[in-house]
């Protein structure tokens, strides 16, 4: 059997589970809702190939932009949050206290929480 190429899924993520029945599942990690079944890790993958066409297939029928995946879309950088004011005030005496802009104090902890540290 041909190998799935992660090409294959247009920049998105695959997950593989092996279920309790010891049939391989298969799914896009952004999408979960696009998933597929096999005996194998291979045929499972093959199965979420020919699934991910239909669903493309499904978008363009319906005149909908098949979803981009995240890793392939572009950022800014810039989004807005909004939070309590109390945590506001924290953060805004935090970073007065460090010699930091707020904009600053909260990219770091933002990059720690997602790096892991």
């Amino acid at each position: 059997m041909a190998r799935t190429k992660a090409k294959d899924f247009d920049g998105y993520g695959v997950e593989l589970f092996i279920d309790e029945d010891g049939d391989w599942l298969a799914h896009l990690t952004e999408l979960p809702n696009v998933s597929a079944f096999g005996a194998t890790m291979d045929r499972a993958l093959e199965e979420l190939g020919i699934a991910w066409e239909l669903v493309k297939e499904s978008y363009a029928e319906s005149g909908e932009t098949v979803p981009v995946a995240p890793f392939k879309r572009q950022y800014s950088g810039q989004f807005n949050v909004r939070i309590d004011r109390r945590v506001h005030r924290a953060l805004a005496i935090e970073a007065e206290r460090q010699g930091l802009t707020l904009n600053a104090l909260v990219a770091q902890k933002l990059a720690r929480s997602v790096d892991g540290r």
